[in-house]
């Protein structure tokens, strides 16, 4: 779970930019778009050798 603090004297903006830097960081918003919806596990198995292969290939 990303968290920030706020420092002495910091404006909002600079507190919302950290905060979005450490969402990036810990890749939330990545792990919540790939939970959206279910994928059935044999469809996972598939896309991830499907991947592989085309990693291979470079």
């Amino acid at each position: 779970m990303a968290d920030v603090k706020i420092g002495p004297g910091e404006s909002f903006e600079n507190l919302l930019r950290r905060f979005n830097k450490q969402v990036q960081q810990d890749r939330i918003l990545a792990e919540v778009r790939r939970r959206k919806f279910y994928e059935k596990p044999s469809a996972e198995r598939k896309r991830k050798e499907s991947l592989k292969r085309c990693k291979s290939f470079r």
